[in-house]
């Protein structure tokens, strides 16, 4: 059998998690992109003129010898871990789009590698449910903090005209997620899940 640490890592997308070679999906689905598109972009504008810089998909990250991942989107507010070929270190904060095949690993070894090495905030989007879990550092750990679900303007008018009784709260209506890094920005989540079908 070839040894897949041979393979050209220009075809094939690979990550190093906890020291094994683990191949990534080739081709990530349309609203996996847009997603991960979208909150780059939101980043991108957001960080303008600061120190804090965003990077898209396809950026490699290194975290230690061991784990080299390639996330969804990130924010990087250290400018000298910026090399020329990757990011080296823990971002601030990284995005992780979740998919049928790579959900457990980012729920479970990946979270815990970012969590190791320092990571500040870590969100999880689920596609399907549009929905965004934001995880903070808390002594070594990433704890969750909130889930935000987006609602689109009719969802959000139908809630507002049901009985207080069945009626979502505020906070469970909440749209945007607070960043508190580099000054701090908010991230809409009709423009998170903007174009995504079902």
């Amino acid at each position: 059998m070839e040894n897949v640490a041979f393979f050209d890592e220009e075809q094939i997308p690979m990550e190093l998690i906890n020291g094994k070679i683990v191949m990534m999906s080739p081709r990530p689905r349309v609203n996996h992109t847009r997603i991960s598109g979208n909150i780059y972009s939101i980043f991108k504008n957001a960080l303008k003129g600061k120190q804090c810089e965003a990077f898209p998909d396809g950026i490699d990250l290194y975290l230690d010898e061991k784990n080299h991942f390639i996330p969804d989107a990130m924010i990087v507010c250290d400018p000298s871990q910026v090399k020329g070929d990757r990011i080296d270190g823990a971002p601030s904060l990284v995005v992780e789009v979740l998919s049928p095949s790579t959900e457990l690993r980012d729920r479970g070894v990946k979270m815990r590698a970012y969590a190791a090495a320092g990571v500040e905030e870590y969100w999880l989007v689920d596609v399907v449910s549009k929905r965004v879990e934001v995880y903070r550092q808390q002594d070594g750990r990433l704890e969750i903090q909130r889930v935000y679900t987006y609602y689109s303007p009719e969802e959000q008018k139908e809630n507002a005209e049901k009985p207080e009784q069945f009626r979502l709260s505020d906070e469970d209506m909440e749209q945007e997620i607070q960043v508190e890094l580099c000054g701090g920005f908010r991230v809409p989540l009709g423009d998170v899940f903007e174009r995504v079908g079902n």
